[in-house]
């Protein structure tokens, strides 16, 4: 398959709690790819690394990036805001690379208006239950009014689901198999006849398509 033809733009989305990085970070043993990191203008939180886990900026940083032009996405979440640098995503596919986006569901619908051939994948936790149990254990800090808002946030989120190429379901204790579901995804996407007719005109002018 021809390197250009290689290049991607993959979401992963979910609601917040549901182990997207995770997942992604499983993903990335599984095959090659670069990851976009995203803006945020949230408060940077311990374990984070700014530039690897997000970019982080300050309001009036992110506001000049969006003026500029150089935001793929943006979304709003929890009063602060988030955004794909639109820039990065296209050096990442000119170099002939799959590029991975962590979005929320809103970022992925401009995303699909701009690169209608993006592979979309929604990440659904096993229960509200556990999400719940997730969220209010990451996000211990908040108070209660904030916890309930992300859980109905998440019920907002996840009725958009059907909107998704590709829905798998991740138990927090199983990325490694949530990825390899993912990847079998990825792989039957190749196998598509929209994917493979260029092999019949090749093979129809006499050429070895055996790849």
């Amino acid at each position: 398959m021809d390197k250009a033809k290689q290049r991607r733009v993959i979401v992963i989305a979910g609601p917040s709690g549901v182990g997207k990085g995770t997942v992604i970070k499983e993903l990335k043993k599984l095959r090659d790819f670069r990851i976009s990191v995203s803006h945020t203008t949230r408060n940077i939180r311990p374990g984070e690394k700014d530039g690897v886990s997000y970019h982080f900026v300050t309001r009036e940083q992110f506001r000049a990036l969006v003026d500029e032009g150089l935001m793929l996405e943006t979304t709003c979440y929890q009063g602060n805001y988030y955004g794909t640098s639109r820039t990065a995503v296209e050096k990442v596919l000119a170099q002939g690379q799959d590029v991975v986006l962590d979005i929320e569901v809103e970022g992925a619908k401009n995303v699909r208006r701009l690169y209608p051939d993006a592979i979309e994948f929604f990440l659904l936790p096993p229960s509200m239950a556990v999400l719940e149990r997730r969220l209010r254990g990451r996000n211990s800090g908040e108070d209660e009014r904030t916890i309930q808002g992300r859980l109905a946030r998440a019920r907002e989120e996840i009725a958009c689901a059907p909107e998704f190429d590709y829905i798998v379901v991740n138990d927090t204790d199983r990325e490694a198999q949530t990825a390899a579901d993912i990847d079998a995804c990825l792989k039957a996407h190749d196998f598509r006849a929209s994917e493979r007719s260029p092999l019949v005109e090749r093979l129809l002018a006499g050429e070895n398509i055996t790849l």
